[in-house]
């Protein structure tokens, strides 16, 4: 009994000094940048802040056209007016991720 004891004493306390030493980390080399041209800043909407009376209006356009607009009003609940199909028919939502929405992407336009 005392063996068994005295092994598992050495098992634990080989086990805490191996984990003592701090392990050698080097740093993480810096990443390159990326390559002219791969970044595409076409693709980013252009947010336009405008104040209407009391309302705060964030109009959002992606190639010039506006797509999506977010009115907060002054008691500061936020709702979103959405061109989904881009005919000009607006939606609201009250949220900006409420209800399902089918992801709908331009393959091609001619």
């Amino acid at each position: 009994m005392r063996r068994l004891i005295l092994v598992l004493f050495s098992a634990v306390a080989l086990n805490v000094a191996a984990q003592t030493r701090p392990p050698k980390l080097e740093p993480i080399p810096e990443p390159p940048p990326p390559p002219p041209g791969a970044v595409n800043e076409s693709l980013e909407p252009q947010v336009t802040i405008i104040k209407r009376g009391a309302d705060k209006v964030e109009e959002f356009r992606m190639s010039g056209k506006l797509y999506m607009l977010k009115v907060t009003p002054p008691h500061g609940v936020p709702y979103y007016l959405l061109d989904n199909t881009g005919d000009g028919q607006w939606v609201r939502q009250d949220s900006k991720d409420a209800g399902l929405r089918v992801p709908m992407w331009v393959i091609g336009t001619f």
